[in-house]
């Protein structure tokens, strides 16, 4: 099985940075696409940002022009940096990836908490 990663989570204040690490098991080059998701309190697992194969990007409104994903294949390592920290964004986040018409389980995910 293809196993995922996240680090970097952590206890910030508003208006921080964080940059979150997912490190997969195997090589991501062909992966059809990676994506950041996260799951608040109490809350509904919802898509954060995503990047495909030919680099394209996806960003829940949310987090658009604050969050950017990043994929670096010879490390097998996406990336979500995230800056202008709001306490909104307090959750859970999760990685994933297509492999084909497959998707990775989900593993433990990292927690950011961000506090006004």
């Amino acid at each position: 099985q293809v196993q995922l990663v996240e680090s970097g989570g952590g206890a910030v204040q508003a208006g921080g940075s964080l940059r979150l690490s997912c490190a997969a098991s195997i090589s991501i080059f062909s992966f059809k696409s990676m994506g950041w998701y996260r799951q608040p309190p109490g809350g509904q697992r919802e898509l954060v940002a995503d990047i495909t194969a030919g680099g394209s990007t996806n960003y829940a409104d949310s987090v658009k022009g604050r969050f950017t994903i990043s994929r670096d294949n010879a490390k097998n390592t996406v990336y979500l940096q995230m800056n202008s920290l709001q306490p909104e964004d307090t959750a859970v986040y999760y990685c994933n990836a297509a492999i084909g018409s497959l998707r990775t389980s989900w593993g433990q995910g990292t927690q950011v908490t961000v506090s006004s």
